[in-house]
């Protein structure tokens, strides 16, 4: 028998926690892993909990001494894309839903939020599960990118990748659409009413970000597998998240569930003040000796709750104060936020006081609850001295979600795996300084008459027709051209439903085969909107859209404003108004009330704007179920 280096046999003792705990209750055919006692599979714990498989494959692929740790890599690959395809296959059996909640956004609507794990197929009626989890899809959706971003190849066909550019759409109005959430029950009553939740947006934000143009097939794709978001949607959601933070909801004044958002895996918060100020109100709020709290007046697996009925009364909620179950798995959040930020007294900190909270399972194995519940004989003194009872493990054991993030973190600890290899599309920079920005302004005359016009004033611009070959057209033709997106015949699937198109996507340069397009802000449609026709009120949209791309950009290369001149913005005596020549000559000066601009030609701009390829109309002729 061969040697084993200490690093090998770290390995292997993890290998063995993980067939144990996880993979022992992988379903052969579906792939799927029950939840408990049932057999329901839950979308979101089931990518949770084969998250440590994946760390595991990537850490003996790495660490790999002998042959054996090559194949072992291989086989928990494996596992992982019989899951992934697992939820992908049980997902696409409810493709008629997803097309009609892209219409209605009704919960009955919705995509179920657990399969049978025998079978693949719903397990709950659409009335009897809130499965309005806008989170889950998009937990979904952002490990896909992170997973075929290291290599995995999880998506094999092109009928599958239409499937998945439409779960795109699923989730991109996130922002607006009230869910059942994270835990599944909507607000705090329980009494099944949806809400807007930070934790949904949040994860909805970072998986759109995250999908944008990675290729499903890797490096073995073409035009057709290629995934596209508009912009404007993944700012939609930074823009509520920001304004919501550290609130979860309506309802629940902070949740726990935060913690999966302002780290590890979603890292949907940029600002480094909000971020903090977010994880040290779940510090003091719902933190605990044994894990914290899901939220305040949390009841559920209380001694106070009554089992015969899922909802709570307004008046009930008093009784669950001071006795919520603590939940370990957040002590396992806040070591892989340590650990992706760098932060090793937070992970230290943590670590020490998770490894007094973990138990012994049935084969000696260190396993994770799922909760600490105060007994019902020590109700009345925990109310009376919060926090002075010992609390009894209750619920799964293990707790597979929290299980795999447990071992995650032992794995980056003890350095088989390094953050970059879990998080290859580099969420974890989203608050790295960037350069200072500098918006790009075209203006076009729409004839000689006002080139020559503004030429008077000092201001030399090209016309409609000098920009050739480049094509200028207006914001809805853009529009157009994105609802072709994710169309399939085979499936029933009709695209991208919205006709809106941001400022952010209108900013951005684009390209087909050798041809590029620019279009105009949407403001400046005539054909959508009667304001266009008030010059002052054009000239302060443009000023407040300036601002904006300054605050909001995000994407490599500059932002391009196209910015055509009309005949009907002249006076009855042909002349330019004062306050239009005003404007573009401080563009011309380089700043407009604080954002630095660069007026100049729209063919000079290519090589520094941000060019999109649309890739999915070169291809969509040729394109499987078109």
């Amino acid at each position: 028998m061969r040697n084993r280096s200490n690093s090998g046999v770290r390995l292997d003792l993890y290998q063995r926690i993980i067939n144990k705990t996880i993979l022992a209750h992988q379903n052969p055919v579906t792939g799927l892993l029950p939840g408990g006692s049932t057999s329901h599979a839950w979308v979101r714990d089931n990518v949770y909990s084969i998250l440590c498989v994946w760390g595991l494959a990537l850490a003996y692929k790495k660490q790999a001494d002998v042959e054996e740790d090559r194949a072992k890599s291989y086989e928990l690959e494996q596992s992982v894309v019989k899951l992934m395809r697992g939820l992908l296959m049980s997902l696409m059996r409810q493709v008629d839903k997803l097309e009609r909640f892209k219409r209605t956004q009704n919960p009955r609507d919705a995509l179920h939020a657990k399969y049978d794990s025998m079978t693949g197929a719903t397990c709950v009626a659409d009335d009897r599960w809130g499965h309005l989890q806008i989170d889950a899809t998009s937990l979904f959706l952002l490990i896909l990118a992170q997973m075929t971003a290291s290599g995995l190849q999880i998506v094999f066909t092109l009928d599958e990748v239409a499937f998945v550019q439409n779960l795109v759409f699923y989730i991109e109005s996130a922002y607006m659409i009230p869910d059942y959430g994270i835990w599944e029950r909507g607000d705090k009553t329980n009494h099944g009413y949806p809400e807007l939740n930070s934790s949904s947006i949040g994860m909805a934000k970072a998986a759109l970000e995250a999908i944008n143009e990675v290729d499903l097939f890797g490096s073995r794709g073409g035009p057709g597998s290629v995934i596209h978001i508009l912009p404007d949607e993944a700012q939609q959601c930074q823009a509520i998240l920001q304004s919501m933070l550290p609130r979860e909801s309506n309802s629940k004044e902070v949740d726990a569930a935060l913690l999966s958002i302002i780290g590890y895996p979603a890292f949907a918060v940029d600002d480094q003040e909000l971020l903090d100020h977010t994880r040290e109100t779940i510090k003091e709020k719902l933190q605990g000796r044994y894990g914290c709290c899901r939220f305040l007046r949390d009841g559920y697996k209380t001694a106070r709750e009554d089992p015969r009925r899922l909802h709570y009364e307004l008046w009930e909620l008093k009784i669950f104060e001071n006795i919520e179950c603590e939940w370990p798995i957040f002590f396992g959040y806040f070591i892989l936020e340590g650990i992706f930020s760098g932060n090793h007294e937070q992970v230290n900190e943590y670590r020490d006081i998770l490894d007094k909270v973990l138990v012994r399972g049935a084969d000696g194995i260190t396993v994770m609850p799922e909760l600490y519940a105060v007994p019902s004989d020590k109700v009345e003194l925990e109310y009376s001295a919060p926090g002075s009872q010992e609390r009894k493990p209750m619920g799964q054991v293990p707790h597979r979600w929290g299980q795999s993030l447990y071992i995650l973190g032992r794995l980056l600890t003890e350095g088989f795996l390094s953050p970059g290899e879990l998080d290859p599309l580099n969420r974890r920079l989203a608050m790295e300084p960037k350069p200072d920005l500098v918006v790009q302004v075209v203006i076009l005359a729409e004839d000689r008459v006002i080139q020559a016009r503004l030429a008077e004033n000092d201001l030399h611009v090209q016309t409609m027709s000098d920009v050739d070959p480049i094509q200028v057209h207006p914001a809805r033709v853009l529009s157009h051209i994105y609802s072709q997106l994710g169309r399939n015949k085979k499936l029933g699937l009709t695209g991208r439903p919205s006709s809106d198109v941001g400022l952010l996507a209108t900013s951005k340069l684009y390209r087909l085969n050798d041809q590029i397009y620019a279009f105009m802000p949407q403001f400046l449609d005539q054909q959508t909107f009667y304001v266009a026709l008030d010059t002052e009120f054009l000239l302060d949209l443009f000023r407040t859209d300036v601002a904006y791309l300054r605050a909001n950009w995000q994407m490599l290369g500059r932002p391009t404003m196209v910015i055509p001149i009309y005949h009907w913005l002249m006076d009855f005596k042909l002349d330019l108004p004062a306050p239009l020549v005003a404007t573009l000559q401080k563009l011309q000066a380089g700043y407009i009330y604080g954002t630095r601009v660069h007026l100049g030609n729209l063919g000079d701009f290519v090589s520094t704007s941000c060019v999109t390829q649309l890739t999915f109309l070169s291809g969509a002729d040729s394109t499987a179920g078109k």
